[in-house]
């Protein structure tokens, strides 16, 4: 039987996993170009660009916003090699719209709500796509992602405020046998690359490992046909700062 292409399984599934996307030495670069950004950048960052578990507690940190704004290497990372897999496998040009940072801190790490991004991005047509970078060893202990597979082609899902800071909006009504049986937990290396469709439901749970963190870079690229809809944006923006309000 003839092996499905990344391509393809990324279109069946809605997600794909690329094992040993950076090889040792080039995921240990992103290690150490990521803890000189923590370092030096974040006291000059927007306030809404860094979440926290914990505002007071500087080793909560949770969440990085726009990197690429801030810092020639992310931008110039970003654009490289993971740009040009993310039109290899959307089959066309796109637009790089947002680098980020994720963690979640041992005991501290919250659980990611069921969310579809497309419900965030607000694009017509609804096409992008999401990259996940591993920094750590990633497992049910510490929080690694669940995609319910094939959920990109059953459309855009009811969402609601869930409390939860970064992941403001999650599926209403997630839980339903089909979900429950399409949904596929994956483990993750460091230099593994997860990539999913903006459609594509997926959460994570939170991390209850006493000492081990759970870091990963994403990437956000739109198509190059897709078009942000801004009154939807503004409207998702405001909400979303309402939300935060005393959080960050």
């Amino acid at each position: 039987m003839k092996q499905k292409t990344t391509r393809q399984t990324y279109l069946d599934k809605g997600f794909v996993c690329l094992k040993k996307f950076l090889a040792a030495r080039e995921i240990a670069i992103c290690q150490e170009k990521i803890r000189e950004f923590i370092e030096g950048l974040i006291p000059q960052l927007p306030r809404d660009h860094v979440f926290y578990e914990d505002r007071e507690t500087l080793s909560t940190l949770k969440q990085i916003q726009q990197m690429q704004d801030h810092c020639p290497w992310c931008d110039e990372f970003m654009n490289g090699k993971p740009r040009a897999l993310a039109e290899e496998l959307m089959g066309k040009g796109v637009v790089a719209s947002n680098m980020q940072y994720f963690n979640k801190p041992p005991l501290a790490g919250r659980p990611t709500p069921p969310h579809q991004d497309g419900y965030y991005f607000k694009l017509h047509p609804p096409e992008a796509l999401t990259m996940w970078l591993a920094l750590d060893e990633v497992n049910e202990e510490n929080g690694c992602i669940r995609y319910v597979s094939g959920s990109h082609r059953d459309g855009l899902r009811p969402h609601g405020p869930t409390g939860t800071l970064g992941f403001s909006q999650g599926v209403t009504d997630f839980g339903r046998p089909e979900d429950l049986s399409r949904e596929e937990v994956v483990h993750a290396a460091p230099g593994d690359l997860l990539v999913h469709d903006s459609m594509t439901i997926h959460r994570a749970e939170g991390n209850t490992s006493a000492s081990r963190n759970r870091r990963a870079l994403g990437f956000i690229f739109y198509s190059e046909d897709a078009q942000e809809d801004e009154r939807e944006k503004e409207d998702y923006r405001r909400e979303a700062q309402r939300q935060q309000e005393g959080k960050i």
